[in-house]
């Protein structure tokens, strides 16, 4: 499986046409324990760089943004109960939302995991 980052902080599990979603390490150290994460609801459409869910802590609120374009497929169920799944692991089981990928070209503008590091 393929992954990729962005600038904003999420990663980008790829298996077919369908990604999913979370935020780095980096992220979720940054915002701290996580309180409460929603993701928009399946069906909606978004355009690269849309806010596509939210994730509060204790310290702060920060939007997830939707690496590329494409429609909500799913929502980590597990983290209405269990939001500090995210601070736990949070390129695992602390995965935010599926994402049915409508345009694979807006890849090519994101980073590896080296650029990734490289940027922080």
């Amino acid at each position: 499986m393929m992954v990729f980052y962005t600038p904003s902080h999420e990663w980008v599990r790829l298996d077919g046409d369908v990604a999913t979603v979370g935020i780095t390490r980096h992220a979720a150290e940054e915002l701290g324990e996580l309180v409460f994460v929603e993701a928009k609801d399946a069906g909606t459409s978004l355009a690269q760089g849309e806010a596509a869910a939210v994730a509060e802590s204790v310290k702060a609120a920060s939007d997830i943004y939707a690496p590329v374009a494409g429609e909500i497929a799913g929502f980590n169920e597990q983290l209405s109960d269990s939001p500090h799944l995210v601070s736990e692991d949070p390129e695992g089981a602390g995965w935010i939302f599926t994402l049915r990928i409508t345009d694979r070209t807006q890849l090519d503008g994101l980073l590896d995991a080296t650029a990734y590091k490289a940027s922080l």
